[in-house]
């Protein structure tokens, strides 16, 4: 119990874009992600979200994929496309497990793939993998 207290209590500073189109699920990410000490940043579908990810240049992007105005898989393609976001880590968050969604996501190169309800835990543990792989493969 004390391990978990303690690792809470370290300072993270990466911060994370959430795009998703359901209001109550960006606010509990938000500030669930918030309680965990990352910096967040949200936007409701896809063409706000690649606003805001060349504003912002966040450590990562977690990503529904069925959106309006522009979906997550569009986001995706136009991101890889991009120079200064191609590098981004994408997590996909979405109720959409279908082999061929996973498949098209996995062809830009997502570092994860989790499906909608999840596990809270789960995924900071997820997050935690990619942010640290992604800092060992940049710093060396």
């Amino acid at each position: 119990m004390f391990g978990l207290f303690k690792s809470r209590m370290k300072k993270r500073t990466a911060k994370i874009l959430v795009v998703d189109d359901e209001p109550d699920f960006l606010s509990t990410i938000q500030c669930r992600l918030e309680w965990c000490h990352f910096k967040v940043i949200t936007a409701a579908n896809g063409k706000e979200g690649l606003e805001k990810a060349e504003n912002e240049k966040p450590d990562l992007v977690l990503l529904d994929t069925s959106m309006p105005v522009m979906n997550g898989h569009e986001m995706l393609e136009r991101m890889r496309n991009h120079p200064a976001l191609k590098s981004i880590p994408v997590i996909m968050v979405t109720a959409l497990c279908e082999p061929q969604n996973i498949a098209a996501a996995s062809s830009y190169g997502v570092a994860d793939y989790i499906a909608k309800p999840f596990d809270f835990a789960d995924l900071v543990e997820k997050v935690n993998h990619v942010l640290k792989t992604e800092k060992i493969s940049s710093d060396g």
